[in-house]
C-alpha cells in the first residue's frame, strides 16, 4: 500500500506521528461503453454551450448555479478557501462507541504509526480499547474539512470519515406511525427463526457474485473467439491538410472480425470463411 497522506494525532499534549493508507479497494471488473452497432468507443469531451468548443481542462472554472444567477469561482477564489492549513487529525472528544450511528460512517483508512518508537500510537489504541471509547477527529484532506471517527481495529487504528449531520435524512414515515400490536407468541416465534439463522460472522464466507459471474461471461467469449481487436474501436485520423479523414471504423472491425474467425478455424482445422468480397465475386462467377 502507499501511503495518501501524513500528519499528526493531537490530544491535550500528545502527538502521533502517522501515516494514513486508503482502507478499501473496488475489485468491480472495469466496463466502459460502446455503440451497440460497431464496438466503437463512447467518448465524452468538455464542450463549451455558448461557442461550442473543446474546452481543455486547464480552462475550466467551477461555477454554483442558483437557478437564476450563475457565480463564477476562478482556481484563486477557491485558494482563497480554508484547505490543508494543518497536517494534524485533533482529537475534538471522546465519545461512547454505541453512539456512533454506523449510518454516519463513510470512507476508512488504515493509521500506521511515523516515528521511530510506536509507543504513543499503541497507547492510544489501547486507552480506547480500554475504555470502549472512540475518538471524534476533525482534519482536512484534499481540501476538504472532515469529521472522523478513530477506532481501533485488531492492532491497528483505523480513521473513518463520519457524514455531517445534515447529510443524513430523516426517516419520516407516516406508515410507523400505525399503532402495531405484536403479541408475545408472535415475538417468541421471531426470536426462534432468528436463532435458528444464527452463528459467527466471517466476511470471507461472502463474495460479489455478480462480479464473479460477469468475469466468467467475459473469460468464456474471450476463449470463443467472441471478441474484436482493442485497437478496432477506436477512431483513427489520418493528419492531412483538411483536419483529417477519418478512418472507414465498420471496414476495420470486418477485417478484425474476419482475421478472428480465421484463426478460430484454423485452430479446429476448418477452412477458413471467405471475405464477402470473395463470395459475392464467385456468386455472379456462377450465375
Amino acid at each position: 500500500m502507499r501511503s495518501i497522506w501524513k500528519g499528526a494525532l493531537t490530544f491535550g499534549l500528545v502527538n502521533v506521528p502517522v501515516k494514513v493508507y486508503s482502507a478499501t479497494e473496488d475489485h468491480d471488473v472495469p466496463l466502459h461503453q460502446v455503440h451497440n452497432k460497431d464496438g466503437g468507443r463512447i467518448r465524452y469531451q468538455r464542450i463549451c454551450e455558448v461557442d461550442g468548443e473543446v474546452v481543455p481542462y486547464q480552462d475550466i472554472d467551477r461555477a454554483y448555479d442558483d437557478g437564476e444567477q450563475t457565480v463564477v469561482l476562478t482556481k484563486n477564489d477557491l485558494a482563497s478557501l480554508p484547505s490543508e492549513r494543518s497536517r494534524e487529525i485533533e482529537v475534538v472528544e471522546f465519545v461512547p462507541s454505541d453512539q456512533v450511528d454506523l449510518l454516519t460512517l463513510d470512507k476508512a483508512y488504515y493509521l500506521e504509526p511515523d516515528s521511530v518508537s510506536p509507543k504513543a500510537y499503541v497507547l492510544l489504541r489501547k486507552t480506547l480499547e480500554q475504555t470502549d471509547r472512540t475518538a471524534i477527529v476533525r482534519f482536512s484532506l484534499r481540501q476538504k474539512t472532515r469529521l472522523a471517527a478513530l477506532r481501533t481495529r485488531g492492532d491497528v487504528l483505523v480513521l473513518q470519515t463520519l457524514l455531517w449531520a445534515d447529510e443524513v435524512r430523516a426517516a419520516e414515515f407516516p406508515s410507523l406511525d400505525e399503532d402495531v400490536r405484536i403479541s408475545a407468541k408472535e415475538l417468541e416465534m421471531s426470536a426462534s427463526l432468528v436463532e435458528s439463522f444464527s452463528k459467527d460472522f466471517d466476511p470471507d464466507e461472502f463474495g460479489d457474485e455478480y462480479q464473479r459471474e460477469l468475469r466468467t461471461l467475459i473469460d468464456a467469449k474471450l476463449e470463443q473467439g467472441d471478441a474484436i481487436d482493442t485497437a478496432a474501436t477506436f477512431g483513427e485520423q489520418d493528419a492531412g491538410d483538411d483536419g483529417g479523414e477519418v478512418i472507414d471504423l465498420m471496414e476495420a472491425l470486418r477485417a478484425s472480425v474476419e482475421r478472428t474467425r480465421a484463426a478460430r478455424a484454423e485452430k479446429v482445422g476448418e477452412p477458413a470463411p471467405k471475405k464477402k468480397a470473395e463470395s459475392k465475386k464467385n456468386a455472379s462467377k456462377a450465375s
